[in-house]
């Protein structure tokens, strides 16, 4: 399950679970490392992965350096650097204010257009939800409803 998570899935948390010691570059090589992939070309990919997300002036920062909506970028960057064919997110835009979680919703969308990841966004907000090609509705454990919304993708 460790080397499946590893190398298929990747995660977003509302609370960024970042490492405050780490930079933010740091962070987002930090998968890579403990997957084995050499430190250069962890370090050349999570570069990659900061200037996708919009952060590349930002790598050397410490997550106290940055904002919220920064904060959840490096998470962004750090769920996709290892190119997984899944990412969850859950509540990703929880801790955000309205125009940073569209930023965010808009990102993780062209992350699934451009490389083909598909993400599954856990989110109590409607307005995220319409958003997704696809919105199932559970309540106390079920789903009471499946069905496909606004931007196809």
């Amino acid at each position: 399950m460790t080397a499946l998570r590893g190398s298929q899935l990747g995660f977003i948390f509302q609370s960024f679970n970042l490492l405050p010691v780490l930079t933010a570059v740091e962070n987002v090589e930090l998968p890579l490392l403990m997957a084995g992939t050499p430190p250069r070309e962890a370090r050349e990919k999570a570069l990659e992965a900061m200037e996708a997300v919009g952060l590349g002036n930002r790598d050397g920062h410490l997550p106290s350096e940055l904002s919220g909506g920064q904060q959840q970028r490096v998470t962004i960057a750090r769920s996709f650097v290892h190119d997984p064919a899944v990412i969850f997110a859950d509540e990703a835009t929880g801790n955000l204010d309205s125009k940073t979680s569209d930023e965010i919703i808009d990102l993780l969308l062209s992350l699934n257009a451009e490389r083909g990841v598909t993400t599954l966004l856990v989110t109590h907000d409607p307005e995220i939800a319409e958003r997704c090609s696809r919105v199932l509705v559970m309540q106390d454990g079920r789903i009471v409803e499946d069905r496909r919304t606004g931007e196809e993708e």
